[in-house]
């Protein structure tokens, strides 16, 4: 795990000028604290900062050169099969200085051109420079597990692992109107776009061939809903046992390390089946869990211990109080370096920290609600699809439970903004439901919170990109399909990938082992979700291997006290800085009217969803103050 930044010059006059590379480098310290180097050749320069993890020696540090002296890769991630690639290469009978995976990976793109990374099994963003041909070759892995920017102009073609070090590297500071709208709506902003102009996201599954002729953009992986790729097993009973032999063998592949190694244990269902699996391999697996000492509704660590207790692994608890995921909010504002408002971050950075400790990878659960329907939106959509008595009434009383007081931190009142919002989903069409859904806000709200009003054309342009595979009467897969590429990349994946990077820990997520992905989505919908049980075939087939009480038990999400914070704590931080009337009528982005009635509505008995719409706006304009002054 690494950072890696870099330029190609598309003329000789823009190779002569200052470009910032040894500056990004520095920001991206905490992804790559054992190591730092520079290449500069031809119309290249490359950068890399380097996380030990395998092959710990300098004779695998990057940028890497291969012995002609034609080809040099800077690589950020890890390629699980390297040692079976490198069985492939004998033949060549090349003297490997190193036993890393960079080394092979470097050969094998040599061999087989881009074609060769549909053989690569892992997570990765990579650039691969060849001097003779003068070509660059940029690539993300299939899920966007690892983070790739650009910004292209007529001079030069920038790339980064992160936005700080594109700032780094003097791109324009130009506000994208369209991409803060969405942000505002989802507390993220979905690939390709990014808050600024001109700056973008390599999608995942995608690679690009820069030279100075252009920029060739080329899919190499697609996800395919149904029995297309993937012939499915002939009954229920079958599928459990490709499933369980699939995931296993994901698992296995991952415990790959010449470091400490560890996982994520939260007590759901997920990261545990994942600690069942890396247990029987690992005797004395470390694990790790945090609980709320403050929140006992939330805490699950005890489902957590009885897990560990079960599979003996060596377990550590961090009970946090409220006081403590407070006391980092500052520092996960100050590393979020494009607006992310996905407050459970808080979380998942103490989490991060405090393994971090003990080991340098982490094995978690991610992928998992999104791939076997696990999110109450999922079961939701399937009432929908599929109404009863109760859904059809709840439809037609949405007007009046829309009227009622509603609130994230009361249970009745909670109830009460969960019926109203699936209410109100049964009333719109497919697509327009699932955006509902996976936002905080309406797009009438968020247009009357801006002074600079999106395009129209524009936005709707970038929504139906993002939900183009959801149909009126589709499968549920295709609400799965829309959530591997919109929400899993950049929201789970991107949380994750930031508050680990900012502790110098590598997470690895065995279920988005492609060959398992392609798997279950070949499997049918009845399989996954069938309106009383969420993740149907994933418990099924894991039952054994983990303690019954996890099964007599109801989804639970943390959230973070928000409301609670902003009452008290955070008070100031809201009416006297970042939302106060002067600073925000000096910013000229927001309608401050607009803003009064929300601090109103969040302050109120009927807060709603306030409290996470000024969460989204309090890290945009910590964001901007940061960036943007």
């Amino acid at each position: 795990m690494c950072g890696i930044a870099g330029l190609y010059f598309f003329n000789d006059f823009a190779r002569t000028k200052p470009n910032g590379l040894s500056d990004a480098l520095l920001s991206l310290h905490w992804r790559g604290p054992d190591s730092r180097g520079i290449y500069s050749e031809g119309n290249a320069c490359l950068g890399h900062t380097r996380l030990s993890i395998i092959d710990t020696s300098a004779a695998a540090a990057q940028p890497f050169t291969d012995d002609s002296k034609r080809y040099t890769l800077v690589f950020n991630g890890e390629i699980y099969n390297f040692r079976q690639l490198k069985e492939q290469l004998s033949h060549q009978k090349i003297a490997f200085r190193s036993e890393s995976d960079t080394e092979v990976l470097l050969h094998w793109l040599i061999e087989k051109g881009a074609e060769g990374i549909n053989d690569l099994q892992g997570f990765f963003a990579f650039a691969l420079y060849d001097k003779k041909e003068d070509t660059l070759l940029l690539a993300r892995d299939r899920f966007g597990i690892k983070p790739l920017y650009y910004q292209r102009n007529s001079d030069k073609l920038l790339f980064a692992s992160e936005m700080k070090a594109m700032l780094a590297m003097h791109i324009p500071r130009v506000i994208d109107h369209t991409s803060l709208s969405v942000y505002l709506h989802l507390n993220y902003i979905p690939g390709p776009y990014s808050i600024f102009e001109g700056v973008y996201k390599l999608l995942p599954g995608y690679y690009m061939q820069v030279s100075r002729k252009g920029i060739e953009s080329v899919q190499y992986y697609l996800i395919e809903a149904g029995p297309t790729t993937v012939s499915p097993p002939s009954d229920y009973d079958a599928a459990m046992q490709m499933l369980r032999t699939k995931l296993t063998d994901s698992v296995r592949k991952r415990l790959m390390a010449d470091v400490p190694l560890g996982a994520f244990l939260s007590g759901g269902i997920d990261s545990s089946i994942i600690t069942a699996l890396a247990a029987k391999e690992v005797k004395g697996l470390n694990t790790f869990s945090i609980g709320f000492r403050d929140e006992p509704m939330f805490d699950e660590t005890h489902y957590a211990r009885a897990v560990a207790k079960m599979h003996q692994t060596n377990h550590t608890e961090f009970m946090l109080s409220t006081d403590d995921l407070l006391g980092c909010v500052f520092d996960v504002m100050d590393y979020t370096d494009e607006p992310f408002a996905d407050s459970s971050a808080l979380a998942v950075y103490i989490l991060s920290r405090e393994t971090r400790k003990k080991v340098t990878v982490a094995l978690s659960g991610d992928g998992a609600d999104e791939l076997f329907a696990g999110y109450n939106k999922h079961l939701a959509e399937w009432k929908v699809r599929h109404p009863g008595l109760a859904a059809k009434a709840l439809k037609e009383l949405q007007p009046l439970l829309a009227k009622l007081p509603q609130s994230r931190n009361n249970f009745l009142l909670n109830k009460i903004r969960q019926l109203n919002r699936f209410g109100s989903g049964m009333r719109q069409p497919a697509p327009e439901r699932y955006w509902q859904w996976a936002g905080f806000t309406t797009q009438e709200q968020v247009k009357k919170l801006l002074l600079k009003q999106t395009e129209k054309a524009d936005l709707n342009q970038r929504k139906s990109r993002w939900l183009k595979e959801i149909s009126e009467n589709g499968p549920i897969g295709e609400v799965l399909l829309t959530d591997m590429q919109l929400v899993l990349p950049y929201d789970m994946l991107a949380k994750v990938d930031l508050m680990s990077m900012a502790n110098s820990l590598e997470v690895r997520v065995p279920f988005l082992d492609h060959g398992l992905v392609d798997f279950v989505f070949s499997l049918p919908d009845e399989y996954k979700i069938d309106g009383k049980q969420r993740k149907k075939i994933l418990r099924d087939a894991f039952r054994n291997d983990l303690p019954e009480q996890l099964y007599n038990r109801n989804k639970q999400g943390f959230e973070v006290p928000l409301l609670r914070w902003f009452q008290h704590e955070l008070k100031s931080l809201i009416v006297d800085d970042l939302l106060s009337e002067e600073f925000v009528k000096h910013q000229q982005i927001f309608n401050y009217d607009e803003i009064r009635c929300l601090l109103g509505q969040l302050f109120s008995g009927n807060p709603g969803d306030a409290p996470a719409r000024v969460w989204a706006l309090l890290i945009f304009q910590y964001w901007w103050k940061k960036n943007m002054v």
